[in-house]
């Protein structure tokens, strides 16, 4: 565990990686819906083909020929594991800081107590 002071840094730290993760997979996912809806569009206006089990298929074919898409989606799950980690890190700094502060308390109670006994003693 770290100090309760180093707390608040590492905890921003992780939500800047969550946050940057985030954004990565948004981009990506810009990126591979252009290239469905080149697709897409290619397939609606083929003509050849004659039904919704043919143009999907056809789609599917499309998509695997391109030269990003497959590069594209591959990243989006690497990311997304990369992503779920690091909110997962997020989340357990967050516990320990909050066990930490709740430690600190008992000790500063501890402490007055002690000093209440002491007092009332005449230590």
């Amino acid at each position: 565990m770290l100090e309760l002071e180093h707390y608040p840094i590492a905890i921003a730290n992780a939500a800047h990686t969550v946050n940057d993760l985030e954004a990565t997979l948004n981009n990506l996912k810009i990126r591979i819906a252009s290239s469905e809806n080149a697709v897409n569009a290619e397939v609606a206006f083929d003509l050849t083909l004659k039904n919704e089990l043919q143009r999907t298929t056809r789609r599917h074919e499309l998509l695997m020929a391109d030269d990003v898409y497959p590069d594209l989606t591959k990243q989006v799950n690497r990311l997304s594991y990369e992503k779920a980690s690091a909110l997962a890190h997020l989340e357990q700094l967050r516990n320990e800081f909050s066990v930490a502060k709740l430690q600190a308390r008992q000790e500063i109670a501890q402490q007055l107590t002690s000093l209440e006994v002491r007092e009332l003693v005449g230590i």
